[in-house]
């Protein structure tokens, strides 16, 4: 890229800005509608809390299984071409629904949920450094925050629209009311509701194919060399990624992060009606709770961050936020312990945006690859909810008490805040 192209991308970050708010909007919804589709699976396809959790385990699990090839795909096809050929995996995984649909088996689920789990850790391998260097790396949380704002609109919108579709009336497919039913009538009335899901996929497939268009008709600029991504940030590369001690520490932090911040989204409608016995048709609107939690917060970090707090006293406060509020969710009674799990989307809104650049600072020529690793960490978000919703199984400890799990989650990420962060980061390559 020529110098004077390269001051023209530095200067132009309107348009740029638009088309990530867009992307990201976009996996907001795909992301968040997972927390309508636990509860109206666990009714379709009749599964225990267990069962229905994974969810979010195909989703998040494909983030492992893809990041590392994100990274090679990225270096081949540059971050424009990777967000298209993303979006349009995307596309192919929502229409995996129809199917599935038709045969209510949740296996096909599962593939359609993690078929478009592949394309979004494609997607995020490119969207996340590609914000990141759209300016100073100083300013890279508030212009992920306001990249998070278009994420948590999208995730407040898309339980409360596939939650009026796909929940609608579903006091009469109770495990108790199902069992009252000739086997013949049960299959037909279970057909029907699983077949509520195949128009809002055909949708979501023709819009991620959209925007797919829109991206590659679009000026969009194109980035494919790693020394291209910062240029105003003057790094000297070291030996290997290991040499790197503060990435390693991030990447265990953005796991329990995603850990943590799934736990209070997607499990919020799970925890309500299993746990708490409370009905369906208000717990699908709980995880719209949280969402809005998160937008306050991330509009909180657009303002603060980074003239008034640092990137690293925000993900310290956060932190602190996020014992206290899951300590509430442990002890406090009924829908006061549902008040705190949303709640915690205000904790969790600023932690994305601290951990990824913080992350990241100074890696050089290993950026995409350190962004892959991250991209792995995302993988948190399919290991920690299962592991609370087996607990939560075990009669002797339940939905409630085994939110213990959270604590040390956010524990470490008070560390990584105070110290991790900075560990290794100032070693001089001689």
């Amino acid at each position: 890229m020529p110098n004077s192209a390269k001051t023209n991308y530095r200067n132009s970050y309107l348009m740029p800005i638009i088309l990530m708010g867009i992307i990201y909007f976009s996996l907001g919804f795909i992301t968040w509608v997972n927390s309508t589709l636990i509860p109206y699976l666990q009714s379709a396809c009749e599964l225990s809390p267990s069962q229905a959790i994974l969810v979010t385990f195909a989703s998040y699990i494909a983030y492992a299984v893809m990041a590392f090839p994100s990274s090679s795909v990225m270096k081949v096809t540059g971050f424009k071409k990777g967000m298209i050929i993303a979006l349009l995996i995307m596309a192919i995984g929502a229409l995996i629904f129809i199917p599935a649909a038709y045969t209510r088996a949740y296996w096909i689920f599962l593939t359609g949920i993690f078929v478009i789990g592949i394309g979004m850790a494609l997607l995020q391998t490119a969207i996340n450094p590609y914000v990141t260097i759209l300016g100073p790396i100083e300013s890279a949380a508030k212009r992920i925050s306001i990249m998070g704002v278009c994420n948590k609109a999208a995730g407040a919108l898309a339980p409360a629209i596939m939650g009026t579709i796909l929940l609608n009336g579903m006091d009469k497919y109770t495990p108790e009311k199902l069992k009252l039913l000739d086997a013949g009538v049960k299959e037909n009335l279970l057909n029907k509701l699983s077949g509520r899901i195949v128009l809002p996929y055909i949708v979501i497939a023709v819009a991620f194919t959209l925007v797919a268009v829109f991206i590659h008709f679009s000026a969009l600029p194109d980035i494919k060399n790693e020394e291209e991504t910062n240029p105003d940030h003057e790094v000297k590369d070291r030996a290997s990624i290991f040499s790197y001690p503060y990435l390693w520490l991030g990447f265990i932090t953005i796991f329990l992060y995603v850990g943590v911040e799934v736990m209070a989204g997607d499990s919020i409608q799970l925890y309500g009606h299993s746990g708490l016995h409370i009905p369906i048709e208000t717990v699908k609107h709980f995880t719209s709770y949280t969402m809005i939690g998160m937008l306050v917060g991330y509009l909180t970090g657009i303002a603060l961050m980074p003239k008034i707090i640092s990137q690293s006293t925000a993900l310290k406060i956060a932190a602190v936020l996020g014992i206290i509020f899951s300590i509430g969710v442990i002890f406090a009674p009924g829908e006061y312990s549902i008040l705190f799990l949303a709640l915690l989307g205000f904790a969790n809104a600023p932690m994305w945006p601290a951990i990824w650049p913080l992350t990241i600072d100074g890696l050089g020529k290993y950026l995409k690859t350190g962004s892959a690793l991250l991209v792995v960490g995302i993988a948190g978000g399919a290991i920690i909810p299962k592991i609370w919703a087996s607990l939560g199984e075990n009669a002797s400890i339940g939905m409630q008490k085994a939110f213990w799990i959270l604590i040390p989650c956010y524990a470490f990420i008070l560390f990584f805040a105070i110290k991790g962060n900075k560990i290794g980061k100032d070693i001089k390559i001689k």
